[in-house]
C-alpha cells in the first residue's frame, strides 16, 4: 500500500485517479508521494519515505529540485494540462486591453445611485473607446503547449500572428497553424507587432529578457501580455516604457510590488490555471505520473530526472537513481536478464531494467548510487 500526502487542496478528480493500492495520509512525513500546487517546499524536511513529488501544474519554483535529486526523489509536473485555461485568459487579457474594459467597468460602477444612468453612460462612454484586434498583429514568444494554442486561437480571431521559439519542438510545429510566420530572431518579431505575449520558462537565460533594449525595438503603443512569470520582465524598464508611451498596456497574471496599481497595468491575481477543468487535468496528470513511477518505475515528465520508461511492468523491475558517473548501468546489466535502459540528465542518471531472477541489491551499491528500488 502506497501512501500519498497533499500540500494543497487537490482536485478530487485527480485524487480519484489513485487506485485501491493507495491511501491518502495527513502526515506527509509518512508519504511515498506528494501532490501539491503552490505550497513552498523549500524549507520542508524531506522524509526518507518520500519517493516522488507531483506538481499539479507546470511551474516548479516552489519545489527544491536539487535537494530532491540528491535524495533520490523524482519531481514531476503537468506540462500542457492547464494550457487551454491559460490560453483563454491570455486572450481575455488582450481583449481587456484592446477595449479598455477595466477602466470602463470601474467608471460605470461610479454611476450607482445616480439618476438617469443610461444618459450618463451615453455621454461618458467615448472616453473608453478602444480598438478591435481583427487585422492586428500578435507576436508570440515561446511556442510550447500554451504558446501554440494562443497563436492558433488569435489567428482564428482574424489576427496576423508571428511566432518565435529557438527550441520549437516537432510536436509543437505540427500543432501550429502552417500559415503562422516564424522568425529566427526575436528582434525580427518586436517591430512588427501590435500585441506581444510571452510564454517561456524562467531560467538564467530568460530572466529579465524583456528589458529596455527589447522595449526599444517594439512599436510605439504596443500592448505586452505576460501570463508566464513576472521575472521575465525587467520591472524598472517596463515602468519607464509605460511612462513614455512605448508600452500602452501591460497585462500580467503576476502582480508584484513594482507594478501593482501603476498606470497602464492590468494585473490579474494569477488566474491562469484557476479553472475547474485545469485543476482536474493537472491533478489527474500528477497522480498518473506518480502511480506509474511507484508501480512501474517509469519516469515521464520529470523536471529533475531523465525521462525513462519500459512501459507496463512484466517482471521484476530494478530502478536505480544515481550520479551519472556511478556506473549503475554496468551493475544493473550484470544481474538483469531482460530489457535494460539508462538515461542521464545533467549530473544524474536513471537505470531501469527487468529480470526474471532474484535480485541481490547489495550488488548495486557504491559511490554515487542514490536510491535502489526493486519492484516485484
Amino acid at each position: 500500500m502506497y501512501k500519498i500526502g497533499t500540500l494543497n487542496k487537490i482536485s478530487p478528480a485527480g485524487l480519484a485517479r489513485l487506485t485501491d493500492e493507495y491511501t491518502i495520509v495527513d502526515d506527509v512525513q509518512e508519504a511515498n508521494g506528494i501532490i501539491l500546487r503552490s505550497y513552498n517546499m523549500h524549507e520542508m524536511e524531506l522524509s526518507e519515505n518520500l519517493l516522488a513529488v507531483g506538481r499539479a501544474g507546470a511551474g516548479v519554483n516552489n519545489i527544491p529540485l536539487d535537494k530532491c535529486a540528491e535524495q533520490g526523489i523524482v519531481v514531476f509536473n503537468a506540462p500542457g494540462a492547464n494550457a487551454n485555461a491559460v490560453k483563454e485568459l491570455c486572450l481575455a487579457g488582450m481583449l481587456l486591453a484592446a477595449r479598455n474594459i477595466p477602466a470602463g467597468y470601474t467608471w460605470a460602477t461610479t454611476l450607482i445611485g445616480q439618476d438617469e444612468v443610461g444618459k450618463a453612460v451615453e455621454k461618458g462612454k467615448g472616453q473608453f473607446a478602444g480598438a478591435e484586434i481583427l487585422g492586428k498583429t500578435l507576436g508570440v514568444i515561446g511556442l510550447g503547449a500554451i504558446g501554440v494554442l494562443v497563436a492558433n486561437a488569435a489567428e482564428g480571431l482574424g489576427m496576423n500572428v508571428i511566432g518565435y521559439d529557438p527550441y520549437l519542438s516537432v510536436k509543437a510545429a505540427h500543432s501550429l497553424s502552417n500559415t503562422i510566420e516564424i522568425v529566427d530572431a526575436v528582434k525580427d518579431l518586436y517591430p512588427k507587432c501590435d500585441y506581444i505575449t510571452i510564454h517561456v520558462p524562467v531560467m538564467d537565460a530568460t530572466k529579465g529578457m524583456i528589458d529596455a533594449a527589447a522595449f526599444a525595438q517594439m512599436k510605439d503603443g504596443v500592448v505586452f501580455l505576460n501570463f508566464a512569470r513576472d521575472k521575465l520582465v525587467n520591472d524598472t524598464d517596463l515602468l519607464t516604457a509605460l511612462d513614455s508611451g512605448k508600452v500602452k498596456k501591460y497585462v500580467t497574471d503576476f502582480p508584484n510590488d513594482a507594478v501593482i496599481g501603476k498606470e497602464g497595468v492590468i494585473a490579474l491575481p494569477h488566474l491562469g490555471a484557476s479553472s475547474a477543468e485545469a485543476e482536474d487535468n493537472c491533478a489527474s496528470m500528477a497522480a498518473n505520473e506518480i502511480m506509474d513511477y511507484l508501480e512501474n518505475g517509469n519516469i515521464v515528465n520529470s523536471v529533475n530526472m531523465p525521462a525513462c520508461t519500459l512501459g507496463p511492468k512484466k517482471a521484476t523491475r530494478i530502478c536505480v537513481i544515481s550520479k551519472a558517473d556511478a556506473g549503475a548501468l554496468e551493475k544493473v546489466a550484470a544481474i538483469a536478464d531482460g530489457d535494460v535502459i539508462n538515461k542521464t540528465r545533467g549530473d544524474y542518471a536513471y537505470t531501469l531494467a527487468e529480470t526474471t531472477g532474484d535480485v541481490d541489491e547489495s550488488a548495486i551499491t557504491g559511490d554515487g548510487i542514490i536510491r535502489v528500488r526493486v519492484l516485484k
